[in-house]
Parts: C-alpha cells; sequence; structure tokens
C-alpha cells in the first residue's frame, strides 16, 4: 500500500469510550499485518469546530485532522450506537469534511459496538446510507459487537475468540480490498 495509512476512526468523543478501545484493537490487527495505519478519535476534535462560523470557514484547528482523512488510503470506523442510530458527533464530523473530496472514492469499512443484542446494526445501516451519498467505496464485510461492555475485559481486549476472528478477517480483507482498489487505479488521488 506503499506509505498511505488506513486511518482508524474511533467514532465518538465520549470520554473511556467503548468504541476508542475496538478501534485501539483494530490498529493493533494492522500493525501485526505490517500494514500502515494510525488512529482519529472524535475526541481530538477542536472545540471550535463546533462554532456555527465553522460551516462557513473552517477552523485552523481542524486543518490536520482533515489533512488525515485526505491522506488516508481507506478509512475504517467504530462506530457505537447511541439511542438507536450513530453519535452526532460523527455526522457533525462527517459534514465538517471537504465535499466531495474526503470521501468520495475513499473506501470505508465498518464496525458497529453498542450495548445491545444487535451491536450498532441500525447505526451501522444508517451510516453507510450517508457514505453512500458521498461516494465512499463501503467494503462489505461488517462486524458488529454487541453487548460490548461483556465483550471486553477490563485491558479493553476482546473475550470472544470468535469475534477476535472476525475482526481479524476484516482487517486483512480491508487491507485486500484498499490494495485491489489502488491497483486497479480507483482511489482518488490523495490517497
Amino acid at each position: 500500500m506503499a506509505d498511505a495509512k488506513i486511518l482508524v476512526i474511533s467514532g465518538t468523543n465520549r470520554p473511556g469510550a467503548n468504541a476508542l478501545k475496538v478501534a485501539a484493537l483494530v490498529l493493533e490487527q494492522y500493525q501485526q499485518l505490517g500494514i500502515p495505519a494510525g488512529l482519529l478519535s472524535l475526541a481530538q476534535l477542536p472545540q471550535e469546530i463546533f462554532d456555527s462560523s465553522s460551516y462557513a470557514t473552517q477552523p485552523a484547528s481542524f486543518a490536520p485532522l482533515q489533512a488525515q482523512v485526505l491522506a488516508a488510503a481507506g478509512l475504517h470506523l467504530i462506530c457505537p450506537e447511541y439511542n438507536g442510530s450513530f453519535p452526532g458527533v460523527l455526522k457533525y464530523f462527517i459534514d465538517m469534511l471537504r465535499f466531495p473530496q474526503s470521501l468520495e472514492r475513499r473506501p470505508v469499512a465498518l464496525v458497529g459496538e453498542a450495548a445491545g443484542l444487535f451491536g450498532a446494526l441500525r447505526s451501522v445501516e444508517q451510516l453507510q446510507v450517508i457514505l453512500g451519498y458521498r461516494n465512499a467505496y463501503l467494503y462489505p464485510q461488517r462486524v458488529f459487537i454487541p453487548d460490548v461492555r461483556r465483550q471486553l475485559d477490563a485491558a479493553g481486549r476482546l473475550v470472544d475468540p470468535e469475534m477476535q476472528k472476525r475482526l481479524a478477517e476484516q482487517v486483512r480483507g480491508f487491507g485486500d480490498f484498499v490494495r485491489a482498489l489502488r491497483a486497479g487505479g480507483m482511489l482518488p488521488v490523495s490517497s
């Protein structure tokens, strides 16, 4: 994949979020495979981005996050479920990204995690609609982590070997997906 990274995004700014723990596991999987990857937590969003003037002019403090997205070979989004949907801060982050170049023709993999039994299925499906509108390349193998509080131990590790296997397969497959799109000249020039 040359030196372009996969950017793993924790889709919430909630302190101590399980999404960040899962994102760290995904990042570790990429590292074990030797695939360049980095981590972006929405907790890194600068406060000034939430000022309404940001719609007209992005604050300079958002530029490094925007640059990470534009430089990414692919995005691996960890999406929690809050109140039957994905976090509002994730939608706002997407709204603040440059249109169309931030997501158009950019490969995206999705992991859903939730306290409930469906592992953020609703959240991920709603997010897929937005990403489809933005013309992202959606990787079809999704992973859903239900009852996430029981799935993670005190150290933030997955306790279920089957769930570990699913996550590892998704990471490996997404790496191959990104490589295939790159080899076929299907990725944006910035990647």
